[in-house]
């Protein structure tokens, strides 16, 4: 059953029999619409995406039988609806797998995320003494204003456990000063720690159990990646009568008497004009923002063109040996080198894998689409990759047998100091526009899981058939994403 319904933001054109509905984009929040909406059987359902590829950042790319996924994605949701129509769509397919993900840091692993036990143990006795002392200076003189992240950040663990483990590798993430990115991302993807709590746990003073949160240690994941799930989705979309284009590169929306009219889309074949009565947009809202026609008025243009956006791109490694580490992933803070997170394919599905006694790699390097990085040449990124896996003491570069690139632009939304006004000043626009859905990561400038996008797709879907779902309000309520209290088991899935 879907959520309690909630306030609704905006006026909604709802569904008539036969209307036509243009999903632009093909990730996970696209299909879950264009499937959800095939589904009932109203519509008449059309996907466009501009790539080959099915699931955008959720994608599993494909390279000589190899299958790797765009960064490492978990199936897990405390979303019922969710959680249904991912086994509705691929059912027997999803195996259980092992969580472990660790930080690598000066030639030492700590548990991610952060145990304060292990992080100030790990630091040795005189590290870990500055660290302590660093927190208890910020719990008794935490800084007034939590507005970026570095201040909320140090508030919570003090500033030596920030610089230590936060800051290098945020802002290799994204580019930019911890000072320039909102509090509200620290909120949503960075789990508290206590160090009074950690310490009274490991004296056994502490006796209570029952309902301390903990870390979910196992996750679901589609036996040949997540883009196994995608296209089976649009398998299933097709074979309802709806329609998936790919290498259909939305170029313009329309406008006409306050509502899209039209897309126009550039194909391999030219240019096509298409008209519906509903358009469901994942796309960049600087990009949908400039798509659109006549031009909105200046205030929102600039609004639209201050959303900033994080590019990314991954250099699969094959390996002649199997087994290298146990974890899924591992976040780099080392200094010293370029890449940022390494995920183990092998750990993930082996079924991945298709030749015994190999490993695959993902080395994941978060660049700006045009720098040096994402300008490298295919053997340049290969050598780097191959050199900085030496380096850190992860494997010897001699077992490097081949090697690939993926590139994937505007990976992820940027919270910067402009982001908020900007992001309120184009939806002051857009939701003005009753046939015209954002959903998504991008399409709605937020840091959504995979399941945060969907649940925004089908909130859209209810509404357009009378509900009343504040779509926004997805992903604010600033709980971390994977805790669960340690009575419910880890299968438990409930709805919030």
């Amino acid at each position: 059953m879907p959520p309690p319904d909630l306030p609704q933001p905006r006026a909604v054109t709802l569904v008539r029999p036969g209307d036509r509905v243009v999903c632009i984009g093909a990730g996970p929040a696209g299909l879950t619409a264009a499937y959800q909406l095939a589904k009932k059987g109203d519509a008449r359902v059309l996907v466009l995406e501009a790539s080959e590829m099915m699931g955008g950042i959720s994608q599993t790319a494909q390279y000589k039988g190899y299958r790797f996924d765009i960064g490492g994605h978990r199936f897990f949701t405390k979303y019922e609806p969710v959680e249904a129509l991912w086994h509705e769509i691929l059912g027997p397919e999803f195996i259980q797998v092992p969580r472990q993900s660790r930080i690598h840091y000066r030639g030492k692993y700590f548990d991610y995320p952060l145990k304060a036990w292990n992080a100030l143990s790990g630091l040795g006795l005189i590290e870990a003494f500055r660290c302590v002392a660093s927190y208890v200076h910020a719990k008794v003189r935490p800084s007034a204003v939590e507005d970026n992240l570095e201040q909320w950040v140090s508030n919570r663990f003090g500033k030596r456990l920030y610089h230590i483990f936060f800051k290098t590798y945020t802002e290799k993430v994204w580019g930019i000063p911890c000072t320039e990115i909102r509090a509200e991302w620290a909120a949503q993807r960075i789990q508290n720690l206590s160090l009074a709590k950690a310490i009274i746990n490991a004296a056994a003073i502490n006796k209570r159990s029952d309902k301390i949160k903990s870390l979910i240690d196992r996750f679901q994941y589609p036996r040949l990646g997540p883009g196994q799930m995608w296209e089976a989705c649009a398998e299933k979309l097709v074979a309802l009568g709806g329609e998936v284009r790919t290498r259909h590169k939305v170029e313009a929306l329309e406008l006409s008497k306050g509502r899209v009219a039209a897309v126009r889309v550039r194909t391999p074949a030219g240019t096509e004009r298409i008209e519906a009565e509903h358009f469901i947009s994942t796309m960049p809202i600087r990009s949908l923002v400039r798509a659109l026609e006549p031009r909105p008025p200046e205030a929102v243009q600039r609004a639209g063109e201050g959303l900033r956006y994080r590019d990314f791109l991954v250099v699969a490694l094959i390996l002649a040996q199997e087994q290298l580490f146990t974890d899924n992933w591992i976040y780099i803070h080392t200094p010293g080198v370029k890449v940022g997170r390494i995920q183990n394919f092998n750990n993930w599905s082996i079924a991945m894998v298709p030749e015994k006694g190999r490993t695959c790699l993902g080395m994941e390097y978060f660049c700006f689409e045009g720098d040096g990085l994402w300008s490298a040449k295919d053997e340049e990124l290969v050598r780097l990759a191959t050199e900085e896996l030496g380096k850190l003491g992860l494997a010897d570069p001699k077992l490097v047998v081949d090697g690939t690139v993926v590139r994937m632009p505007k990976a992820y939304p940027i919270y910067d100091a402009e982001y908020r006004a900007n992001l309120d000043g184009a939806r002051a626009f857009l939701d003005t526009v009753p046939n015209l859905h954002p959903v998504g990561r991008n399409g709605m400038h937020k840091y959504n899981n995979q399941d945060h996008s969907m649940l925004t797709a089908m909130m859209v879907v209810w509404n357009m058939y009378g509900a009343r779902h504040d779509v926004w309000s997805v992903n604010t309520d600033f709980e971390y994403h994977e805790e669960q209290r340690l009575e419910d088991s880890p299968s438990t899935v409930r709805a919030t």
